[in-house]
């Protein structure tokens, strides 16, 4: 943003925030639920207009999306199984590494997607690792050399969430864990997963909160972004 050039730009019903990539390096993010289609335009609109790209929209419905995808055109893409919308194009790879998406069920792909995809978008290359949840534990041995080749891994899980404990003791690197909604009953929608995480016995897992794959995703970013 040039000097002297406002931070903000009042819409009425939002204050699009113009100055956040200049301050962390990427444009100011789009919640996409409670939103009109009309509103997400507007704002994805005057970002890109400025220069900002690209913009991700996170937690768009599909229905939703086809109309914003007319309000602003070709440049406009959305990734229906991550219910993520993105204007302009993904940045090139430009990490100190690779990010590794570890899924513990298919279940669990809408989230792992979106912090795949949300990684990508920002300049990570991505490798994702699908089904290897615990209760198969060979699957995921034998990723165990994709897995320490990352320099952070993101690892989605829901059940009790022992996935983030398995591979927090096989790697080096820094592991963000994603507790999930997925479970029966007494996985209380997510909340087992979540405590599970929290207190988990293996040394270098942070977590985010439940069904958050943006938040994965984005710090994944910023840790393989640190130099």
């Amino acid at each position: 943003m040039e000097r002297g050039a406002p931070e903000s730009l009042d819409l009425g019903f939002a204050q699009v925030d113009l100055d956040r990539e200049r301050r962390q390096g990427v444009p100011e993010v789009i919640y996409g639920a409670g939103k009109t289609a009309g509103q997400i335009v507007a704002i994805a609109g005057a970002l890109h207009g400025r220069g900002q790209s690209p913009v991700l929209v996170t937690r768009l419905d599909a229905e939703k999306a086809r109309a914003v995808a007319e309000g602003l055109g070709e440049g406009f893409s959305y990734f229906a199984e991550a219910r993520l919308g993105r204007l302009g194009l993904a940045r090139a790879p430009d990490g100190i590494g690779r990010v590794a998406v570890v899924c513990a069920g298919t279940s669990d792909l809408p989230v792992a997607e979106e912090a795949a995809l949300v990684a990508e978008s920002l300049g990570n290359e991505v490798v994702r690792i699908r089904d290897v949840g615990v209760a198969g534990i060979h699957r995921l041995l034998a990723r165990v050399d994709d897995l320490r080749a990352a320099s952070v891994v993101v690892v989605v899980a829901g059940m009790e969430g022992a996935l983030a404990s398995a591979v927090g003791g096989l790697v080096a690197a820094p592991v963000v864990a994603v507790p999930t909604s997925v479970g029966y009953g007494a996985a209380f929608e997510g909340l087992a997963a979540l405590l599970s995480m929290i207190n988990s016995c293996a040394a270098g897992v942070s977590v985010v909160n439940i069904d958050n794959g943006f938040g994965a995703g984005f710090l994944a970013h910023r840790i393989n972004h640190v130099k």
